[in-house]
Formats: structure tokens, C-alpha cells, sequence
């Protein structure tokens, strides 16, 4: 087989032969493989060694990726500053003792002197990089880069990246499937909840990331560049910390800033703002779509997934009757993790396996119980009107929703309209539930409960629903004014579904 990092091959000498999309040259998709794993590896080898010993480094956020970031520079010899707005006593002990035998200086409930120089500022996803204090030090020549970018910096592991506003977890999750079930030693990492850092640093050439990357991390990234790049979807969302739909766009667009003609970049074809993103990168154009057949690369025909190769030519993947993912969003999201996965190498057998096996993950349309024969389901992921929408139209109808939490900044008309056939009653909870409520009655939607606790909430849908409805934990909003996370959020309303079976 050919060395297709050094040389190209010279059509028309071996029968059979393809060409890719560039006019390079392929006998078979075996080749085409192969040569993707040197690409990817010279692309490893180019990454320049990024040497933190001795450097003056300020991480800011003690959240996971902060404490992972500040860690493993202590490890890497830097001479590590700590800033939070947290009190001490705040901080775990064991921390604070890792901390205190490394050195590190302490800023807590306060920012750095006006003289204080570092090297370099590590922000962790949810500080804002525009804050006026980090915008400074920026402006003084300070290098602000967040805890993926060092990650990136750091290893010389390949990444694959999934953002998008909606089925970014189930994507990553189901791509790092694939990606095992090929044999491949693989990091699941990112937003997913693992810090892509601590992984980091336990990976070699031929470790892969799996890496579910948010717009906050996107954001401060400034060399990162995966060797395919997949763009989900783009609603509106966090435009508390965006302002405009503009920005966000442009922080998701980063995660296709540095690729090259070796990469991919795998994309919705459906959704209009990706495709324009995805068209700025220098990678190869990779589309999928759940709603038709031509000029894309990952569809369904025939109720078949199918796939075409650099080539022109379509392959079978395996059928969408085989896929346990529930509705129309999920199928688009196992389109998205094929195509991601077909691009950095793996074969079709790999992938019909393991997307047959998966089943989900929890907290995104996770079923929890079947009670008197009402179905209850745990949707704590959405954190958004467009995620809670795509649930409600995936149960369809006959659904009492729970709703309301942190609303960061959302409009909550368009998740209004879409309860009237689908919604027989709303549960609401959380410091922002009356944009919610507002939103609903102003289309006349008017079976509405507000709740203060999550136990209330349980027990009213409970009340409400009848044999054959479906209780829906889907928030639209984040889970910050009354939860750590929206896991917490979700396990909370589990346990007390699970505690009525009793």
C-alpha cells in the first residue's frame, strides 16, 4: 500500500482505482483507510511540543476542568496561580493540601494585582473570557486560552470533536462506542464530563479524543484541530453569555478554524447556519441528513443508513430499524456519529455493531419507569426550548411536562406553540418558571401547576396524568438556580418517580 502522507498515487496503472473528492488516488476503501491513519499520524508529528515547565500559569475556575488544568500543570513543573471567587472553606481539604505542596498561590474572592504578569491564563468554560479584568491581562499580551486548547497542546493524541446545540452528549457517546468496538484506545471526553486534560496526559500517538466540545470551550481555542470536526445543530442558546446568535455561531464555527485539506468536517445538511459555518473550514465537506437522499454523503434510502465514500461510491451500514435511539433527532444524531466515525477510518462492520448495541445515554429521553401505565421519562439534558421541543414531538402527545429552571436568557414562544396537540398539562418549577408559564397562556395554553420542589412536581404529574400518558422531564432551562448540574437534576426527579413503585 502506498505512503499517502509522502506520495500520491498515478492513476491509471492499477485497475480499479478511485479518486477522493481532490483527485487522490484510491484502489480500494481498504487504502482509503490506511492512509488515513498516516495522515493523521503526520498530523500528530507536526503538532509543536508545548513546554509549561517553569512558566508563571494562572488557571481561573475551580470547577472540574480548573482543578484537573491547575493539577496537571502542577505535575508539568509550572509555577501555578489559582483564582476563584470561592472562600476556602469552600475547597476540599485534600485539594487544598495538593495545592500547598505544590505552591500554588491562592486567589480566592479576589483577581490578580495590577502588576501581576503570567505567561499564560487558563480559563476554565464557564468564566467569561470578555470579563474586563481577563480582557486586560489580554490586552497586556497575556496569552487566555482555555482547558481544552492546553489539553490539545499538551498530547499528542488525535481528536475527534461533536458540538452542536442539541445531541452533542448522545453523539459523543455513540461516536466513543464505534470507536472502542474498533479497537481503538479512546478517551471519551469534554463537556461530556470529563475534563479533556486528565485525560490528556495519560494518551500517546495512537490514543484517539473523543471530544464533546461546547461553545464555551470552542470559544478559547486557538491552535485546537480535530481531525474531523462534526457540527450538530444551531439554535439559540447561552445567549446570556453570547448576546447574539452571531457569537454563539461563531464560537461553535472555531471547532473548524485550523483544519486542513487532510481533515473533515462533518455537518448537518438541514440546517442552513452550519452549512455556511462548515463551508469557511478547510476541510473536506462532509453532510448528513435524516430528510433526503442527494447531494449529501450520510442518509437513509430504504429505510437503510447509508454512506458514500470519497469515491462516489454508496455502502449499506445497516438498517434504521436497528437503531434503539428514539425519534427523528436520534436517528440524525446516529447519522452524524456514522459519518464522523466512517471519516476517521473506521470500518462498516465496526460501526452496524455498535450503534446497533447502543441504547442511550442517561438523562436524554431516558425512560424511567412504567407506573399504573403512565411512562415516565428523565429529559434533565434539556437545557434549551429547542432540546424540550425535539422531546415532546419525539413522545408525540398525551405528555404532562416538567419545566422551568434557569432560563439564561431564552425566548419560550416557540416552545409554546408546540404544546397545543402534544402537552396535556404543564408542571413548572424553578426561579424562571413564569417566562414559561407567560409564554404558554399567551397562546392559550392554560393547564398550568407551579411547583417549588421536585418532589411536587412528581407527585402532580402523577395527579394529573392518566393510564397511557407520559410524564416528560424536560426543563428548556439549566439546572444552576436550584441544582449543581443537570445530572444532579435528573437523578433527583428519578429517585422520586422510583420511590411511588415502592
Amino acid at each position: 500500500m502506498p505512503d499517502c502522507v509522502s506520495e500520491h498515487f498515478v492513476a491509471g496503472l492499477v485497475s480499479g482505482i478511485r479518486r477522493d473528492k481532490n483527485g487522490t488516488a484510491y484502489h480500494n476503501i481498504v487504502e482509503f483507510h490506511t492512509c488515513r491513519v498516516g495522515r493523521v499520524e503526520k498530523s500528530r508529528m507536526d503538532r509543536e511540543k508545548f513546554e509549561v515547565k517553569d512558566k508563571k500559569i494562572l488557571v481561573v475556575g475551580l470547577g472540574r476542568s480548573g482543578i484537573a488544568a491547575s493539577q496537571v500543570l502542577c505535575s508539568e513543573g509550572a509555577k501555578v496561580w489559582v483564582q476563584d471567587q470561592k472562600s476556602k472553606d469552600e475547597i476540599d481539604p485534600q485539594l487544598l493540601a495538593f495545592f500547598e505542596g505544590f505552591n500554588v498561590e491562592l486567589l480566592l474572592g479576589k483577581i490578580p494585582g495590577e502588576n501581576e504578569h503570567f505567561d499564560l491564563v487558563v480559563l476554565s468554560p464557564g468564566v467569561d473570557p470578555n470579563n474586563s479584568w481577563i480582557s486586560e491581562m489580554r490586552n497586556l499580551g497575556c496569552e487566555v486560552i482555555g482547558e481544552l486548547e492546553l489539553a490539545y497542546r499538551l498530547t499528542k493524541a488525535g481528536f475527534v470533536a461533536i458540538t452542536g446545540t442539541n445531541g452533542k452528549t448522545t453523539t459523543t457517546t455513540l461516536v466513543g462506542e464505534i470507536f472502542k468496538e474498533a479497537g481503538l484506545p479512546t478517551h471519551v471526553v469534554g463537556n461530556i464530563g470529563v475534563a479533556v486534560i486528565s485525560e490528556a496526559m495519560n494518551s500517546g500517538k495512537e490514543d484517539w479524543m473523543v471530544t464533546e466540545a461546547s461553545s464555551f470551550q470552542l470559544e478559547t481555542t486557538v491552535k485546537f484541530r480535530p481531525h474531523v470536526a462534526t457540527l450538530l445543530n444551531l439554535t439559540p442558546d447561552h445567549l446570556n453569555r453570547h448576546k447574539t446568535m452571531e457569537a454563539y455561531g461563531k464560537a461553535k464555527g472555531k471547532i473548524f478554524a485550523n483544519q486542513d485539506k487532510e481533515d473533515f468536517a462533518v455537518v448537518n445538511a438541514e440546517d442552513e447556519a452550519c452549512v455556511s459555518l462548515a463551508k469557511e473550514s478547510a476541510g473536506r465537506l462532509i453532510l448528513f441528513s435524516g430528510k433526503r437522499c442527494e447531494g449529501v454523503d450520510c442518509f437513509v434510502e430504504k429505510d437503510k443508513v447509508k454512506i458514500r465514500d470519497l469515491s462516489g461510491e454508496v455502502r449499506d451500514v445497516m438498517s434504521v430499524k436497528d437503531i434503539k435511539l428514539v425519534g427523528s433527532h436520534n436517528l440524525e444524531n446516529a447519522l452524524a456519529a456514522v459519518a464522523t466515525c466512517y471519516f476517521a477510518g473506521i470500518n462498516v462492520q465496526d460501526i452496524e455493531k455498535a450503534v446497533r448495541e447502543f441504547k442511550g445515554v442517561p438523562h436524554r429521553l431516558e425512560p424511567v419507569a412504567d407506573i399504573d401505565g403512565v411512562f415516565y421519562y428523565n429529559d434533565s439534558k434539556g437545557t434549551n426550548t429547542d432540546a424540550t421541543i425535539t422531546a415532546i414531538k419525539a413522545l408525540e402527545k398525551n405528555i404532562i411536562l416538567i419545566a422551568g429552571g434557569d432560563a439564561k436568557g431564552q425566548d419560550f414562544e416557540p416552545l409554546a406553540k408546540e404544546l397545543e396537540g402534544r402537552v396535556k398539562a404543564l408542571v413548572l418549577l424553578g426561579r424562571d418558571r413564569e417566562f414559561i408559564a407567560k409564554a404558554a397562556r399567551n397562546h392559550g395554553f392554560e393547564s398550568i401547576y407551579e411547583e417549588k420542589t421536585m418532589q411536587e412536581c412528581v407527585e402532580r404529574a402523577a395527579d394529573v396524568a392518566a393510564e397511557g400518558d407520559k410524564v416528560l422531564l424536560s426543563p428548556a432551562c439549566a439546572s444552576w438556580d436550584m441544582y449543581d448540574n443537570f445530572e444532579q437534576r435528573g437523578d433527583d426527579f428519578k429517585s422520586w418517580v422510583l420511590a411511588m413503585e415502592k
